[in-house]
């Protein structure tokens, strides 16, 4: 059996840059593009701090499909949430989120995980604003997200792909509303 490739710290940093300007330029239905068929965003219900604290299997502490989390979508509940954003008038989302995602501290594993994909570590910072009228709670208020982030590249057709994109923000086990943009 040959050794799976592993991405470089540059190809793994090109695609989450090309990620965040997507996202930040509302092109979601080309962010689906990016994962691979059987793809997980998901975002716990809680902080963790080291961001290395073992699969995405293992960080549940039981079965992923029975635990509680923010955001955990497979491509089809992935698709779901950038329709509803883009072609359905829910008031979440009118008027629209504006972005700007900051990627920094790429960091590549040397080894594959078990799955055989390259895991890459990275921080972001998540900056998000609603503008709207004067009298509207929640909008005209920047927000910040600051999450340490795992992602899983593989290749697919020779183009790196995510097989999962995990977000552990830093204020995940506090109330947070309005988390109806992509983040």
């Amino acid at each position: 059996m040959t050794a799976p490739t592993l991405a470089s710290v540059g190809a793994a940093e090109a695609l989450l840059h090309r990620e965040a300007r997507l996202l930040d330029a509302r092109r979601f239905e080309e962010w689906l593009d990016l994962f691979t068929r059987d793809g997980l965003y998901w975002i716990p219900v809680r902080f963790e701090p080291d961001g290395h604290e073992g699969s995405a299997e293992e960080a549940g502490g039981g079965d992923l499909r029975s635990d509680v989390h923010i955001i955990y979508d497979d491509a089809e509940r992935r698709g779901e949430r950038v329709w509803r954003i883009l072609h359905t008038p829910v008031l979440d989302q009118r008027p629209p989120s504006r972005t700007i995602h900051v990627v920094t501290n790429v960091e590549v594993d040397a080894e594959p995980a078990d799955d055989g994909a390259t895991r890459v570590w990275c921080c972001q910072l998540i900056n998000e604003m609603r503008p709207g009228g004067q009298g509207q709670v929640g909008l005209n208020n920047p927000r910040c997200f600051a999450a340490r982030c795992e992602y899983r590249l593989r290749q697919v057709d020779g183009e790196w792909r995510f097989a999962l994109k995990k977000l552990s923000l830093l204020n995940a086990d506090q109330p947070l509303y309005n988390l109806t943009f992509i983040v």
